[in-house]
């Protein structure tokens, strides 16, 4: 029985699968497309992550679509509220029908010969795998583990008499009312757990190896509440959007010209927010400059009240093992708790974890090239989607999706069915890179060698700066002689 054939496949059916379906929709009409998702439902990270408090760490105005404006008040969303734009997405633009849910990409094999991906499917209910076929592939999936997140083996945990969790995992029927708390990790997931479990427990304690820098932003954008009183939603989602995009940009640059000065900044807001007698030094100055790990923001200063308040702790140590009621620190002091939850981060995973093989050969992308941040060196008819580290996601979501889109229309328009990232003679002995730089977060480390590499010059970059992105991205013509155009269609009679 003959494969069924689709134009194009997207793999995932989050932020970024429903992002691309819609602008693969309105500039490639005449496209058939298929969304696999390996879940029963859509969302992505936004329905997985169930976690008290759950919510972004951008504004909504750049995590946002360009297309469909945030009408919220609220800038920095909840996880139920992203989930509800993205559904709501997909269900305005009829993109629900194209979505084939429990079917996960094992494999992806290119045939040269006839420009086409096979790709092996595995369908979670039944465990069967089927197969479709298509010409360009969009990887949409994501870059962690769904199934499991990070946890370093603490010495002595199984002795732990309370209860273990993971955020990624968090057990839906967990009542934490008067308990004691310790939460493991100091980056997003606990600075956003701390405020809201401290809502309801008995105490919470951050326990963190080192700190991180933690900037409070305006939960409610005050100029957009502001405009939208004379003005249309689109305009203000517009006005807004590029203000917030300047901010981000600005702040970033600013980091890498200026790190004391922002580092001196950040923390006195700390300072302010938790009042002259609080130990900044030992609690809130990483020994890193701002952005060589991502920085936290968090909304209204809502965590910094919860210490003040004395219904959270911040401890900063080095766990020398878990006991029977808690965890004990090198220093030899004793914190109990009734739960612990190791916010230790996730498990980066390259594609989806699909094994990929071009004419029988298995593909390495530790081996290749990235070209623009988008596609792979020698990887004909794929391109992926991975969001910015130092911005908004979304932000690289929608550069990515119009660029695939002007690549299959030109491939269209010159009847040809492959285009592949080749290295010039001139590229083939040039210094290479690590596929993110300057960024020292242990999830990135991890995993970094099996990625592929970035070059000494362009097209061989992934810049992780969105201005630099639009301008070669939305100017710089398709057919630059690096992208190879190949496998002219048969004309029939």
């Amino acid at each position: 029985m003959d494969s069924e054939f689709f134009d194009v496949v997207i793999v995932g059916a989050g932020l970024s699968g429903i992002g691309a379906a819609w602008h693969l929709q309105h500039k490639c009409p005449s496209k058939r497309y298929l969304i696999l998702e390996s879940r029963d439902t859509m969302g992505g990270t936004w329905d997985l992550f169930r976690y008290p408090g759950i919510r972004s760490d951008s504004d909504m105005f750049t995590l946002g679509y360009k297309f469909k404006p945030w009408n919220s008040n609220n800038a920095m969303a909840d996880g139920t509220s992203i989930l509800n734009y993205v559904k709501e997405t997909a269900t305005e633009n009829d993109i629900i029908k194209n979505i084939r849910y429990g079917n996960r990409l094992i494999s992806a094999s290119w045939s040269s010969e006839k420009a086409i991906w096979t790709l092996t499917i595995k369908c979670q209910q039944t465990k069967t795998t089927t197969e479709v076929q298509c010409q360009f592939l969009l990887m949409c999936a994501g870059y962690y583990r769904y199934d499991t997140g990070y946890s370093p083996e603490f010495k002595g945990q199984d002795r732990f008499h309370g209860t273990l969790i993971h955020p990624q995992h968090w057990p839906e029927s967990l009542d934490y009312s008067n308990k004691k708390i310790i939460v493991i990790g100091s980056g997003a997931t606990a600075i956003t757990l701390v405020p809201e479990l401290a809502k309801k427990a008995r105490h919470v304690t951050m326990l963190q190896r080192s700190p991180s820098y933690i900037l409070s932003l305006p939960a409610k954008d005050k100029i957009a509440s502001i405009l939208r009183k004379v003005l249309p939603q689109k305009w203000v989602y517009f006005i807004i959007r590029k203000k917030n995009i300047a901010r981000q940009q600005y702040l970033y640059r600013l980091t890498r010209t200026h790190p004391e000065k922002i580092k001196s900044y950040i923390s006195k807001m700390a300072q302010k927010a938790l009042g002259q007698n609080y130990d900044i030094n030992t609690h809130f100055s990483p020994s890193y400059s701002p952005w060589d790990q991502r920085l936290c923001f968090i909304p209204n200063n809502d965590f910094f009240k919860s210490i003040k308040s004395s219904n959270a702790t911040v401890l900063t140590g080095q766990i020398d093992c878990f006991t029977e009621t808690g965890i004990q620190l090198q220093s030899g002091e004793n914190i109990e708790a009734d739960i612990i939850v190791t916010a230790t981060g996730f498990n980066l995973e390259i594609l989806g974890g699909t094994q990929f093989s071009k004419d029988g050969n298995s593909i390495d992308f530790a081996k290749t090239y990235t070209y623009k941040g988008i596609m792979y060196s020698s990887v004909p008819n794929m391109a992926s989607i991975f969001g910015y580290i130092n911005a908004s996601w979304t932000l690289h979501v929608d550069l990515i999706a119009e660029y695939v889109c002007k690549l299959i229309n030109h491939m269209d328009s010159t009847e040809t069915q492959q285009c592949t990232p080749q290295l010039r003679e001139v590229d083939k002995n040039m210094s290479t890179r690590p596929w993110i730089e300057e960024f020292s977060s242990g999830y990135i480390q991890r995993a970094i060698h099996l990625f592929p590499k970035q070059g000494s010059h362009e097209p061989w970059l992934n810049t992780q700066d969105y201005n630099k992105d639009k301008e070669s991205l939305k100017t710089s013509p398709i057919d630059d002689g690096i992208l190879i155009f190949s496998n002219k269609k048969e004309v029939t009679e």
